[in-house]
């Protein structure tokens, strides 16, 4: 029974992971959209009476140029810089916020970083899925093995380096495989024996 109290917990924090900042982000795009849309009314009012929802079309293209106009600036090596002195005053001091930027990073395929290089564990007489999060100066690894099939809840083991086989693979391919419960296991096998 407490194995299965264990469980439901795990899948509630595990869900709770997803479904947060999912929501948070959608309330945040609501506000942001309902405040343009307030100031896009009189410009709406200019617009015919046939043309219903005027203003809510207007905030979103003035929300999209608006995005635009900051990503544009932030290629440029000035807003580049100022972004990287934002994140460093200020993003980089919120609790797991690089873990988190370099992963998605990852995830798109924008970075080549391994914040967690992909490797197989051996845990008990089992081979499992997990990342190298840190090499330490004992010679062994700090590992973080996901549950399945939630890739950012799990556990934390600390492994003698011949328990710990790095993989030359992809980290989107090793996530791929824990979001799938396990399938495409043999590609992280095969680049095991290499």
């Amino acid at each position: 029974m407490r194995r299965f109290g264990n469980f439901v917990l795990q899948a509630i924090v595990s869900g709770l992971l997803i479904v947060l900042p999912v929501y948070l982000a959608g309330l945040l795009v609501a506000k942001i959209l309902a405040a343009l849309v307030d100031l896009m009314r009189p410009l709406a009012g200019l617009f015919p009476d046939w043309l219903p929802g005027a203003g809510n079309l207007l905030a979103l293209l003035l929300g999209l140029t608006i995005c635009f106009l900051i990503g544009a600036a932030l290629r440029t090596p000035t807003g580049r810089a100022a972004r990287e002195r934002m994140e460093t005053a200020v993003f980089e001091k919120i609790p797991g916020y690089s873990l988190f930027r370099g992963l998605t990073r990852q995830i798109a395929g924008v970075s080549h970083e391994n914040v967690w290089k992909p490797a197989l564990s051996e845990i008990e007489d089992a081979l499992v899925p997990s990342f190298i999060i840190e090499d330490l100066p004992d010679g062994s690894f700090t590992v973080f093995v996901p549950s399945v099939p939630t890739p950012l809840a799990g556990a934390v083991y600390i492994l003698p380096r011949e328990r710990v086989h790095p993989l030359d693979i992809p980290f989107a391919d090793a996530i791929r495989t824990v979001v799938r419960w396990g399938a495409g296991s043999g590609k992280l096998v095969a680049a095991m024996k290499r």
